[in-house]
């Protein structure tokens, strides 16, 4: 089988590794004209890790990355509200919840397939189905043709455009700040935290070599021009009035290592195969960054499908893989904004009902409410 991936990012990258080490013929087609690192600090949850272990590079990612057994929620003063136990996750699914850099990840994933399957500078702009294959069209005139196409073109993914032109991605709320600096004992090792306040919301977790990925989120209308040019000093009087590691974690990073954008995912859809294309990644299903869980589902599609194209015909596994990642998808993408909805309440009303009821609510039952993300493991 000839499978051509549209867009090498994590979710794309990954199929590439399964397909390839099931001894398929993979091409991976990436817009971009160089391959760099980019993007700050990701989680990848237990879920995706046991994924990678599947496909033999788990330990070369974990060796990278830095296990996180705690997530903390406080109030604006610093108050803990709740917290999760993420060490559960090891003790029952064996596998630990991670924080990571992108670009560490993409090139794991990246030097783990011969240097000519990613072909750079090729921007896919259509595809066409035949008796006998698929063609995608390239922004240079050329074509490739293959037994099938996986669109892993992310958010804006102009194959999904093509089979899905209704499926726009829709603005969550709130704009975001993300940046990576030295810790120097502000963050405790092995536990995330994030503060939800009126005026914003605030998160960190520690990383490998002493580093800590930060970030900060504001409600506003997209494309906000205040926000677009706020320097990081100006990013910290924002959050002054929030406990001083925040102020602190901002004011110390360089200001290339802040990345803006506003907030998008995609509201569910139905279907993720059209044909002999197959959607995969944010392509399908774009979630809010609230649960951690944008790139390890990515990790998950990926795997499903490539498990369900060793066992079974090209229309079998496809029904198979739209039948699994549909629905999962679609109550990650629904939980992660309500998470987010709530987490960005600014009424003085919302925001002191939450901080009285949130530290109620039993961290056990905090835990169980992501459970699911385990569903297909355990069958």
């Amino acid at each position: 089988m000839r499978v051509i991936i549209i867009g090498g990012g994590i979710g794309g990258l990954t199929a590439a590794v399964a397909l390839h080490k099931q001894h398929a013929e993979v091409l991976v087609y990436e817009a971009a004209s160089e391959f760099k690192p980019l993007g700050a600090g990701i989680g990848l949850g237990a879920n995706a890790m046991q994924d990678l272990k599947d496909i033999g590079i788990g330990d070369d990612i974990f060796a990278q990355g830095t296990p996180i057994h705690t997530q903390i929620f406080k109030d604006a003063t610093g108050k803990i509200l709740n917290t999760i136990d993420f060490a559960k996750f090891k003790a029952q699914y064996g596998h630990e919840n991670i924080t990571i850099h992108r670009a560490a990840l993409h090139q794991t994933l990246f030097d783990a397939l011969p240097r000519h399957t990613v072909r750079l500078g090729k921007r896919c702009l259509h595809v066409s189905e035949h008796h006998d294959g698929v063609v995608a069209v390239f922004n240079d005139g050329t074509s490739v043709k293959g037994d099938l196409v996986i669109a892993a073109d992310g958010i804006h993914s102009s194959l999904r455009k093509q089979f899905y032109p209704a499926a726009d991605p829709r603005f969550a709320g709130y704009t975001c700040w993300r940046g990576l600096t030295t810790n120097d004992g502000l963050v405790e090792a092995g536990v995330s935290c994030e503060l939800w306040a009126r005026k914003g919301r605030f998160g960190y977790a520690p990383m490998q070599d002493g580093q800590v990925y930060w970030f900060a989120c504001v409600n506003t209308k997209p494309d906000n021009a205040f926000y677009a040019e706020l320097t990081n000093e100006q990013l910290a009087y924002q959050f002054r009035n929030f406990p001083q590691e925040v102020g602190a974690l901002i004011a110390k990073t360089e200001q290339a290592q802040t990345l803006h954008h506003d907030i998008y995912d995609i509201k569910p859809i139905n279907r993720f195969v059209f044909g002999r294309t197959v959607l995969l990644g944010d392509a399908a299903h774009a979630t809010t960054p609230n649960m951690g869980q944008g790139a390890g589902q990515a990790i998950e599609d990926a795997i499903t499908l490539a498990k369900n194209i060793a066992q079974y015909n090209r229309k079998e596994a496809l029904h198979r893989y739209e039948k699994e990642r549909v629905a999962h998808t679609k109550k990650v993408v629904r939980l992660s904004r309500q998470i987010g909805w709530a987490a960005q309440w600014s009424s003085p009303f919302a925001t002191t009902f939450r901080d009285k009821v949130f530290p109620h609510i039993p961290s056990g039952l905090l835990f169980k409410r992501l459970q699911f993300l385990f569903k297909n493991h355990n069958e």
